[in-house]
């Protein structure tokens, strides 16, 4: 199961929420409040194995399903080792 379609599965799951384009915003289109923000955020650290810092918890990164995506491909690049 790719990154997008975890994630996706997990949104569909705890929030109730079927249809949703992967740019839409979940807090402007209500699919995701304040504390479900929070369970999103548990979610990526768990089954991901992530640490998500205070200043990356911005709409920038976890706003819609295109921004949570790129933003896990992208914490989990850095966790690897640099070779070189």
């Amino acid at each position: 199961m790719s990154t997008r379609e975890r994630i996706r599965s997990f949104i569909v799951d705890t929030f109730f929420v079927d249809e949703f384009a992967d740019d839409d915003s979940f807090l402007r289109k209500g699919l995701i409040d304040s504390t479900g923000m929070m369970e999103l955020v548990a979610f990526l650290e768990q089954d991901f194995g992530l640490k998500l810092e205070d200043r990356e918890l911005v709409p920038e990164n976890l706003d819609s399903l295109t921004r949570v995506v790129a933003f896990v491909e992208k914490k989990k690049q850095q966790r690897l080792p640099q070779v070189g």
